[in-house]
């Protein structure tokens, strides 16, 4: 017989630390809202919230690392907000945060819930934070739970 293992958004008794980027704050601060509700509304007290602002993007992996080292959280989240310039910085830093995101979610093993926007602009990312588009600071909330749920059932 089939043995299936499935995931499950509950919160109750997860502990979750949440990195958020300043820069792009105006975005940011509306995914963390979104995800801090959705948390909520899933069973996570506040209590076993950590938030921890970064100065940027590029900062975040590191926050993560450090979050996730600690030994006090279930899952990560990584807001943030990368809005295309006139430079190539942009796909420097998006290049940087996405692998550092995987690097640090598979060398500790530990979930991220990956809330970084990467948009052409201003306009696209307001409409992921809250806008048009849904909240992906709400949807990395629900990534993290499901996955730090399944962590337990995993089978070697």
């Amino acid at each position: 017989m089939v043995k299936v293992i499935a995931d499950d958004s509950s919160g109750t008794g997860r502990r979750i630390g949440i990195a958020v980027a300043r820069f792009n704050e105006v975005v940011t601060e509306r995914m963390l809202a979104g995800a801090l509700k959705t948390l909520s509304e899933q069973g996570v007290a506040d209590d076993d919230i950590v938030v921890t602002w970064v100065p940027g993007a590029f900062e975040l992996p590191t926050a993560c690392s450090w979050l996730a080292r600690s030994g006090r959280f279930d899952a990560v989240l990584m807001l943030g907000a990368i809005v295309r310039g006139g430079t190539d910085h942009y796909d420097f830093v998006c290049n940087g945060v996405t692998d550092g995101a995987m690097r640090v979610q598979l060398d500790l093993d530990i979930p991220i819930g990956f809330g970084v926007l990467t948009c052409a602009t201003m306009e696209l990312a307001l409409a992921r934070a809250g806008g048009d588009a849904g909240n992906k600071g709400s949807d990395a909330a629900m990534a993290a739970l499901a996955m730090s749920n399944l962590k337990p059932q995993r089978h070697t």
